[in-house]
């Protein structure tokens, strides 16, 4: 056992005004399986960073183990996974590694193919799994979910349960469950430490936050009173306005770590007709190739359908044959006339522009548009950026917030909450349970899709 020592960190980037970290101090032992959270560019994966050395900062790090940030970089995918792994844990023997593999589902034969035959979820599970056998390793894992399918979420966390000495960085809240003993939380004006998972984490803080709201509903009931109270200041001790006003904000400041989320609208409309998606012995096709045993289903209005399989298993190709995007299958869908479709593609790797050409590209209301997004947390500066310089959980807001704005009778996401922080997937699930709408949707987030969904398709 040691600790890992941070004491007064600040830390802004070149050209900023504000702080990422400002004297923050906290200590974590190397053993602790540690959950990372917080909402979406609080800087979790800038403290990993900073961990690494990649950042200069002030302040003071002191740790005695080496750390290792995971997404890791592979240079040479063309390589067989042997040798990739014999420059990611060059100590290891053979035996211990096919033995880590076992853990992860692995087998032994994928040693001997070459790295880039393997799915990105398959990579994913060979690089922690190498990560893990290095020699004084403290492993720092950012986001590993966003190419994992369930199957495979539910074997690593299975996995890193059993392990000690990481930090990780996950918006899923099964996976962190299963995964972690302590919460480090990256709030709006500190940091906070808790022993558990994340399901006594959020209580804990959903518990605070009711104090919180009922604390400042009665600062806002004494508003009137120091209002007045500081009008009598102006008068008779001639204070300026600007010290009268400080004792206002003073007196009735929001406690320092509310998360608002502000509840949010869908344009849904009905349908004349009941059955909107009809598909019969549908088979997707992959050139020649078959992607799954023929599926039959239907979408009735006001359900929610999950489609669920492997990584590969044809689940976007369903939404995007739905959309009636080019698609090669064969049996029959039958869409219902007139039928209007939102969607959300799983890509946003085209967004580029501003704002406002988005909006008018996509035919919605740019002023909406924009009080959607702000009320998903970007920030009104956000709006003076290229949309393409943007952190990936404000692309997928981004998209989300466009589908929001729309008109329809269904909804088609295809993995809404990649990237997306806890606190805004909370206010996603929020929003479809208000507002019922008619949805076919991918999400690999166990705890979203068992909220929202009222079928569930698997693809074999």
């Amino acid at each position: 056992m040691s600790l890992i020592n941070v004491q007064n960190l600040t830390f802004a980037y070149d050209g900023s005004y504000e702080n990422v970290f400002e004297n923050v101090s906290f200590q974590l032992d190397t053993d602790w399986k540690t959950g990372l959270v917080g909402r979406n560019g609080r800087g979790k994966t800038t403290f990993l960073r900073l961990l690494t050395g990649e950042y200069e900062y002030s302040g003071k790090i002191t740790a005695s183990v080496e750390f290792t940030y995971f997404p890791f970089d592979v240079m040479n995918k063309e390589r067989l996974v042997l040798e990739i792994l014999s420059d990611v844990c060059p100590n290891s023997e053979d035996w211990e590694i096919i033995r880590e593999f076992s853990y992860l589902q692995i087998e032994p034969d994928v040693l001997y193919s070459p790295f880039s035959n393997l799915s990105n979820g398959e990579q994913t599970k060979v690089l922690i799994a190498g990560l893990f056998l290095r020699d004084n390793n403290f492993l720092l894992i950012d986001e590993p979910t966003n190419h994992l399918d369930i199957s495979a979420r539910q074997t690593v966390a299975k996995y890193l349960g059993k392990k000690k000495g990481f930090i990780l960085v996950s918006h899923d809240r099964a996976f962190l469950d299963s995964a972690v003993d302590h919460i480090l939380s990256i709030n709006r004006s500190d940091i906070e430490l808790q022993t558990g998972d994340f399901s006594s984490y959020l209580k804990n803080f959903n518990d605070r936050q009711a104090a919180e709201a009922a604390q400042n509903e009665r600062l806002k009931k004494d508003k009137g009173y120091v209002g007045h109270k500081a009008a009598k200041m102006m008068k008779k001790a001639k204070v300026t306005e600007a010290r009268a006003q400080k004792a206002i904000e003073e007196k009735s400041m929001l406690l320092k770590n509310t998360e608002s989320s502000e509840e949010l609208k869908l344009h849904s409309m009905p349908h004349s007709k009941d059955k909107l998606v009809a598909l019969n012995d549908v088979n997707i096709f992959y050139g020649e190739r078959s992607i799954f045993s023929p599926v039959t289903f239907s979408l009735e209005q006001g359900e929610r359908v999950a489609l669920e399989g492997k990584n590969g298993s044809g689940k976007s190709s369903i939404l995007k044959l739905i959309t009636g995007a080019d698609v090669s299958y064969t049996g029959s869908i039958t869409l219902a006339s007139g039928l209007r479709i939102s969607y959300v593609p799983q890509s946003s790797e085209d967004l580029s522009g501003s704002f406002s050409d988005y909006a008018k590209s996509a035919y919605i209301d740019e002023s909406l548009f924009k009080t959607v997004l702000i009320k998903m947390g970007l920030s009104r500066d956000d709006f003076d950026k290229d949309t393409s310089d943007l952190s990936e959980g404000q692309k997928r807001k981004i998209l989300l917030s466009r589908s929001l704005c729309e008109r329809a009778h269904l909804y088609i996401w295809d993995e809404p909450l990649n990237f997306l922080d806890i606190y805004s997937r909370l206010q996603i699930e929020s929003l479809i349970r208000r507002f019922d709408p008619t949805m076919i949707f991918v999400e690999h987030d166990k705890a979203f899709r068992e909220a929202v969904a009222t079928k569930i398709i698997r693809l074999e």
